[in-house]
């Protein structure tokens, strides 16, 4: 005959899934309604979040359609609306419309001769921590090359060292204003050998690299002859 199941254990297994239960139950009472809550203001932060994206994405999109029309409207001579567009743009959450207009800006400012705003705009591009790297280089050569003649030449050699520095995208403009830098220090040789230098890059454009080439061999040094012994 089968044994009957211990009494004992059988008790044990009922009262331990009757306190289970009834610790459920008052937990549900005591903090059902702030899971309620909770789960509310979850749902309403993600649903927030997620029309805040698309917001921010159409935005952007609007805002894109709207430099475009700028373009146009300049390239067909339509310039008075041009400037308050584009400082409004200019203010833009999205970093490639907000570069994108205020270097538009600074070259609409070039184009009515207005050199002081452009300096002005280029330099606050390449202050801009928030923006890409590339856009506040490029930023920063237009403006150094728009205030060379009022700069000292250490402060242009200072200001150009990270970007004149062979393999770096801006090597041949900025290497080109160091070198000329250097020349009014009465630094010549090491300004040939950066010419050399910039006309052996194969980055650099062939323009650049042409006219480098013409420099350092007007200061006495021939860029093939130098190419040659570091092939060697």
């Amino acid at each position: 005959m089968a044994q009957p199941p211990d009494v004992s254990e059988t008790f044990l297994r009922e009262v331990d899934e009757n306190l289970r239960r009834d610790q459920l139950r008052d937990f549900v009472k005591r903090y059902g309604n702030w899971l309620v809550v909770g789960v509310v203001l979850f749902l309403a932060a993600s649903g927030g979040f997620i029309w805040w994206k698309q917001h921010q994405l159409e935005r952007a999109q609007g805002q894109v359609e709207q430099l475009a029309q700028i373009y146009k409207d300049i390239g067909g001579g339509k310039t008075s609306e041009a400037p308050r567009q584009l400082d409004d743009l200019s203010k833009s959450g999205s970093k490639a419309v907000r570069a994108s207009a205020m270097f538009t800006r600074a070259a609409l400012a070039l184009q009515e001769s207005d050199t002081k705003l452009a300096i002005q705009t280029y330099q606050s591009i390449a202050e801009d921590s928030s923006l890409p790297k590339p856009y506040r280089n490029a930023a920063l050569i237009r403006q150094t090359a728009l205030q060379f003649d009022q700069l000292q030449p250490q402060q242009i050699i200072t200001r150009l060292e990270p970007l004149a520095r062979p393999g770096e995208p801006w090597f041949g403009t900025a290497g080109e204003m160091t070198a000329l830098a250097m020349i009014k220090q009465g630094r010549k040789q090491e300004a040939a050998q950066l010419f050399a230098a910039i006309a052996r890059d194969k980055g650099v454009p062939d323009t650049i690299k042409a006219r480098a080439a013409q420099i350092a061999s007007s200061l006495g040094v021939d860029p093939g002859a130098a190419l040659q012994t570091q092939a060697q």
